[in-house]
């Protein structure tokens, strides 16, 4: 392998959003290119005009940079082996079609819909499983294999919509190595004429994606398992081509499963449970109906695509370890390690690798990406003071969105006081006992949390009193509820006069 050039490429279709099994896919592409010093191309593979979805084209791309996933060739970027949308390749195709059929290995065929659909009927008739256009029922069709030559010449000449179908093979072995899954056998019987083809000029995905790969010098193909059933086929047209020596070495990924892990993950079992499946936020052009993204809803792109990472792949036993930097994912990665077998998706580990990645950063980073919300509300604190916040609470969150109900009491006294902690923490004695540590706290010249959690300590053993008791009295007046992390800490933070005040305002309002 290492002794050529590696290039790769992931081909989505611009039919909608990009799934994140599809994220996964392109993820696994770049670093198997990566891990390789090789190349990664993005391809758009848009033959399939009547499925084209506009705006899809441009948030593949948009994904795909969000997530860190770096292409060296491509619809966006250009390249040697351009153009790399099929649509604007579409000249390219119709010679190798041609040289399939001067070579007996595809033919036109002229069937109508309905001629299609009584094939199909028959063929159930007689109780075949899967009818299918092939080998056995091909010369019962309008084709230009079972019509005489001058009527098909005719046929063409007056311009008969046709499409041009692969000739399968009858009865043979069709092997194809897999990287991930090993050596597939597949018997032709199985397989059917595939169209390859249309009349308007444009290839299916099949040809194309053969055409396009070896034009494009592409050495590894690592794709989702959906492809799998057509490896054969693809395998037959590179032996047709010619192509056989330079043809890729293929994977085949196994699905992204319902947290249940019955069946594929879909957009239903995000909407139903409340998880996005699309990288960004996505608006269907025809509905403007809104699918949530991991972007909008706050995830860091590099704790999206850890989580994605280890989805169907794992570093080996000899990596303890869960969190991983682009860098580290390129060097651990192999498709030795890539499983088999379904991957259950997981909302909560998902929400972990944020919460990780949260952690991680600098309260000061916190802070920048915190001062937008707190912008939001009118207020324009010190960014040292927003990160002194962060610090506090980066343990409390899990993503930068819930700053806010975490820390509100740092930016703003408590308007109002939660009833359910009053019922149970504010006794007939409270108000005097904080009145009396008012007077504690007025005397304290150097504020800091220490300094006032010795006093107030001393305050409370001296007179007998409970420390819950006191302690939830006093936050219940400087938050507005039981939340928060250690009093003193708040108080420093707070500095004297507004925690007096607060104590006060908290008395006054609470005693009404």
């Amino acid at each position: 392998m290492e002794n050529k050039n590696v290039r790769l490429r992931f081909a989505p279709s611009p039919t909608g959003p990009l799934h994140i099994g599809g994220v996964r896919t392109a993820l696994y592409n770049y670093l198997f290119a990566k891990k390789h010093n090789g190349k990664l191309i993005l391809r758009i593979e848009d033959t399939d005009r009547t499925r084209f979805v506009p705006g899809a084209e441009e948030y593949i791309i948009e994904s795909l940079n969000w997530c860190g996933i770096k292409f060296d060739e491509g619809v966006h970027l250009g390249g040697d082996y351009g153009p790399y949308k099929q649509s604007e390749r579409k000249n390219i195709y119709k010679k190798y079609v041609d040289k399939l059929i001067a070579d007996g290995n595809a033919y036109y065929a002229f069937d109508t819909p309905e001629e299609l659909e009584q094939m199909r009927n028959d063929l159930k008739a007689l109780k075949i499983s899967t009818p299918q256009y092939n080998a056995i029922s091909r010369m019962s069709m309008k084709n230009s294999l079972s019509l005489p030559e001058d009527i098909v010449k005719q046929k063409l000449k007056n311009g008969e919509p046709y499409v041009i179908r692969i000739k399968i093979p009858e009865d043979e072995e069709i092997k194809v190595f897999d990287l991930i899954r090993g050596w597939i056998t597949v018997n032709s019987s199985q397989m059917d004429d595939k169209v390859l083809f249309k009349s308007d000029g444009l290839p299916t995905y099949h040809l194309a994606n053969i055409v396009d790969d070896h034009l494009m010098k592409i050495t590894h193909v690592i794709r989702g398992e959906e492809w799998l059933p057509s490896a054969p086929l693809h395998v037959l047209l590179y032996r047709y081509f010619g192509w056989e020596k330079e043809m890729p070495e293929f994977a085949h990924l196994s699905l992204l499963l319902k947290p249940n892990g019955h069946g594929k993950l879909s957009k239903r079992d995000g909407d139903k449970l409340g998880f996005p499946v699309f990288p960004l936020q996505w608006t269907n052009p025809k509905t403007n109906e809104i699918s949530s993204g991991y972007r909008e809803q706050g995830y860091f792109p590099e704790a999206f695509i850890n989580m994605l990472a280890l989805l169907g792949w794992n570093p080996g036993e000899d990596i303890q370890k869960e969190i991983f930097s682009m860098d580290e994912l390129i060097e651990a990665f192999s498709l030795e390690h890539v499983g088999k077998s379904g991957s259950k998706f997981n909302p909560d580990k998902a929400k972990w690798f944020n919460q990780q990645y949260l952690k991680q950063k600098s309260n000061n980073e916190l802070a920048n990406l915190y001062l937008p919300i707190l912008k939001e509300k009118g207020l324009n604190p010190e960014l040292e003071y927003i990160a002194k916040v962060c610090g506090f609470l980066k343990e409390r969150v899990t993503f930068v969105s819930e700053f806010w109900d975490q820390s509100h009491y740092f930016f703003r006294a408590p308007e109002e006081y939660n009833a359910k902690v009053i019922k149970k923490r504010w006794k007939e004695n409270t108000p005097e006992i904080l009145t009396a540590i008012v007077e504690i706290i007025k005397d304290i010249e150097d504020f800091k949390a220490e300094i006032i959690e010795k006093e107030v300590k001393a305050f409370i053993e001296t007179n007998g009193l409970g420390m819950g008791q006191v302690m939830n009295a006093i936050r219940l007046t400087i938050t507005g509820a039981n939340i928060g992390p250690g009093m003193f800490e708040i108080a420093e933070m707070l500095g004297k006069d507004e925690f007096i005040n607060r104590i006060k305002t908290g008395v006054k309002k609470i005693k009404k």
